[in-house]
């Protein structure tokens, strides 16, 4: 059975992805600061404290996984918050930089050794990351630690690529879930089914593309 690393598991599109990819029988290793009862009830190992900002916290994490095979990586951890330039609260950007767009890259480094020739490495981003597509402004910091993460996916795609191992920069969509006050216009239920089938289909040729959870190329 594969292997599956999910980060930011306790909830919204981590808990789902941990619930779909148990279901279909893969050995799931549930990555999180603080566990909720659903995500304990799912059966998964779960690996609390995991603090995707600390080296020190990945790299325990690391250790504790030493020994096993890590086939796929999904990096979905990540913070929200919404600044204007009328408040623009750096200690807050610097926060959304240090977890959503240096975080994945921690955690991937850190994993590496432990991921064999045809692993797979998923990077849940956003479109807001997209400069092609702002048409609002605003929200500085999410914008930018999303356009960051995904110039690092490109560069994982292009380094990693002689190791056998392709990246998936993927939008989940519009997730209902609590980083949106369940404003959102996809289940994580659907987003996750759309995830998952980008990441199985996901193959060398295809590494480093920036795509919707449907399959559609997103612009840069």
């Amino acid at each position: 059975m594969p292997t599956a690393v999910v980060t930011g598991a306790n909830r919204g599109i981590g808990l789902e992805l941990c619930r779909q990819l148990a279901a279909r029988g893969d050995t799931v290793v549930a990555a999180c600061r603080r566990p909720t009862k659903e995500l304990e009830g799912l059966g998964v190992r779960v690996e609390s404290g995991v603090d995707v900002g600390d080296e020190g916290s990945i790299a325990s994490f690391a250790r504790r996984l030493a020994g096993a095979g890590v086939d796929l990586l999904v990096n979905n951890a990540g913070i929200l918050t919404r600044e204007s330039l009328e408040d623009l609260d750096f200690a807050r950007i610097r926060a959304e930089i240090e977890i959503n767009a240096l975080g994945p890259l921690r955690v991937t480094a850190a994993l590496l050794p432990l991921m064999p020739r045809g692993a797979k490495i998923g990077l849940i981003t956003s479109l807001m990351g997209s400069m092609g597509d702002n048409g609002s402004g605003g929200s500085y910091g999410y914008r930018m630690s999303k356009a960051a993460l995904n110039a690092a996916g490109v560069s994982l795609a292009r380094d990693l690529a002689p190791r056998g191992i392709a990246v998936a920069i993927l939008h989940p969509g519009f997730v209902a879930t609590d980083m949106t006050g369940h404003r959102g216009s996809v289940t994580p239920a659907d987003s996750v089914r759309g995830l998952l089938a980008r990441l199985d289909t996901l193959t060398l040729e295809t590494s480093g593309r920036f795509l919707r959870a449907t399959g559609e190329p997103l612009p840069w």
